[in-house]
């Protein structure tokens, strides 16, 4: 049998239901958990087993009485820590932020509450979220609990690592280039991208999301009907929609899928994440569905353009800082932001037009298929003490050319599982899907999950 801090959350909630566990008990053994493997990890920020336990008690008695808040009451949780809780400052993963306390909760963390979630903590993650690693000036660097000299990925670092490791069930972290997705490949996880606006966050940035990390894609499908609830904070959110998002069952035969393994620019795939993935869509042949090949729509003006835009952002924050402050600042992200210092007008702007290009081109080569295949990154972790699987400010996004430009398209997209490299690492499957078709994205992966071999022991 799993040990409680194992169990899913969907497996929490029908115990609880029953009355056969209590969140008392199953957020004391998910603090014992924390405990013993925090001090290798480092994936928690904020840590609050005070707080947890206060939260787990109040659920018990709601579920005494019958009275559960939310479909997520008394389950053990975490938040990135970009996501402001109140009285918690955010630090965004650098030293040179002033630690204010956030004044009220973000959408996603409000939902959680008002669900009844056991918040544990926050999790870690890079300098300003820009990197696919845990390495911040703020934080202690984060490890994969796969292989502890390795990075989780990133931004949602502290996230894929706490998930893997077995901090409770249900993790929120944010993506706006593979943060989300990347760190669920590396860490065996399912991670969900969702629709652009469904799920509101706050402050809102074109291409930003904020969505699950889970060990199901059931698990991710109960967070997914808790996070997108509305929040008028966000006026780029999508219409209130009602998303059945426990309805899950999927007919692979018919389904139209594109396999996509090269993405046109960026890192070479390793032939065994070639191996894995072409795997993956064998099984869903098997099953009925057809499989078409997806020529690569990825340019390179379109990766260096958007790291052109991306570079002036960052210097713009960057430069307002005092000067003590800015020194502080993870000496990568500094060399790579100081990149757009002396960008022209014109040159951010044709930086910023090359998102629009990204939209365009994913949206016409992925438009005749119900899902598309791909690896969700071309290599395996790298060193935890790498800012990135280049290990250059140079190069900084030549990883990302699978995941990104579902950010730029507003394209739902989950990573799941499909096995191992030769040296025990996890393998991320990225399946993508239609404008607004999270739910059917979540079907195909749910599908996959039943048809895959069983996946090794958690780490």
């Amino acid at each position: 049998m799993p040990e409680l801090p194992d169990l899913t959350a969907v497996e929490l909630v029908a115990q609880y239901r029953a009355g056969t566990l209590s969140p008392v008990e199953v957020t004391e053994a998910v603090l014992a958990r924390v405990e013993a493997r925090e001090p290798e990890l480092h994936a928690l920020y904020a840590y609050d087993p005070s707080g947890a336990r206060e939260d787990a008690k109040a659920s018990e008695s709601r579920w005494h009485a019958g009275e559960p808040l939310g479909p997520i009451d008394g389950v053990p949780l975490t938040l990135k820590e970009n996501i402001a809780t109140r009285g918690t400052p955010v630090p965004l993963g650098t030293a040179a932020s002033s630690l204010e306390p956030a004044s009220v909760d973000a959408p996603a963390a409000a939902r959680v509450r008002e669900s009844g979630g056991v918040l544990l903590g926050k999790t870690t993650m890079p300098d300003y979220g820009m990197l696919t690693s845990g390495l911040s000036s703020f934080h202690t660097a984060s490890r994969n609990p796969w292989d502890t000299t390795r990075t989780p990925g990133g931004s949602s670092a502290g996230a894929g690592s706490a998930a893997a490791a077995g901090y409770g069930p249900l993790h929120v972290g944010t993506d706006i280039g593979g943060s989300i997705r990347l760190p669920a490949g590396w860490c065996g996880l399912v991670g969900l991208k969702p629709s652009f606006g469904r799920v509101p966050v706050d402050p809102p940035f074109l291409g930003r999301v904020a969505g699950p990390m889970t060990r199901t894609v059931a698990d991710t499908a109960l967070l997914m009907s808790v996070l997108s609830g509305v929040d008028g904070r966000d006026h780029l959110s999508l219409p209130p929609s009602s998303v059945d998002w426990a309805a899950l069952s999927c007919e692979l035969e018919g389904l139209r899928i594109g396999l996509h393994l090269d993405p046109g620019v960026g890192l070479p795939v390793l032939p065994e994440t070639i191996a894995a993935v072409t795997e993956a869509a064998r099984v869903f042949e098997a099953a009925g569905a057809a499989v078409e090949p997806v020529s690569p729509f990825l340019r390179r003006e379109m990766l260096d353009g958007l790291d052109t835009f991306w570079r002036v952002r960052a210097w713009s924050d960057m430069s307002a800082l005092p000067e003590d402050r800015r020194a502080k600042v993870l000496p990568y992200i500094a060399d790579w932001a100081a990149g757009g210092a002396d960008v022209t007008g014109v040159d951010a702007y044709r930086g910023f037009a090359q998102i629009d290009a990204i939209a365009v081109a994913t949206l016409r080569a992925t438009e005749c298929f119900d899902v598309v295949l791909s690896p969700t990154c071309p290599v395996s972790a790298p060193p935890a003490d790498w800012p990135s699987p280049t290990n250059d400010p140079r190069r900084p996004f030549e990883h990302i050319a699978f995941t990104v430009p579902y950010n730029m398209s507003g394209q739902p997209a989950v990573s799941i599982n499909c096995g191992y490299t030769s040296d025990d690492q996890p393998i991320g499957l990225q399946i993508s899907g239609r404008r607004f078709a999270d739910l059917e994205v979540l079907r195909a992966a749910a599908a996959y999950e039943t048809l895959r071999p069983t996946p090794r022991p958690w780490p």
